[in-house]
């Protein structure tokens, strides 16, 4: 990190994400421009929607812990029933495929998502069959 954080999620406004009618909200905490190495973000999931759709890095891995609401994380293996403790680690490549889904009719889905920042960065994203590519001069969406 470049500078010492020190946020409270209270008081963090949040960025609306709407892809496609799907919405959720993420609080930066540890936002990319403030570090080398890691980055953390607050993710509210809103009932009958999904945070960020699936995919996968090739270079970055990630840990999610649920603070609370049930989830389910779609993986390669099937899906995962998450809740309120719960902490899954996600491995670069297609075995860390993931997206976290709020299948509840009333109850937000709220989890802290821990990653690390390695560029050049491949995010494959297996049901468009497309990739991201993100590094210090190219941020796109191409087919795969």
């Amino acid at each position: 990190m470049k500078n010492l954080i020190v946020k409270n999620v209270e008081t963090l406004e949040g960025q609306l994400i709407d892809r496609d009618g799907n919405q959720f909200t993420q609080k930066n905490i540890i936002p990319d421009e403030e570090t080398s190495k890691c980055r953390a973000n607050f993710v509210e999931v809103d009932p009958g929607n999904y945070a960020y759709g699936y995919h996968y890095h090739e270079s970055n891995e990630e840990v999610f812990y649920f603070i609370s609401g049930t989830g389910v994380v779609r993986t390669i293996d099937g899906e995962i029933t998450v809740k309120a403790g719960d902490v899954i680690g996600f491995p670069t490549g297609e075995k860390g495929a993931h997206v976290v889904l709020n299948k509840s009719e009333n109850e937000k889905l709220v989890y802290i998502d821990f990653g690390t920042t390695s560029l050049p960065e491949v995010v494959h994203l297996p049901d468009f069959n497309k990739i991201m590519v993100i590094s210090g001069e190219v941020n796109g969406v191409y087919d795969k």
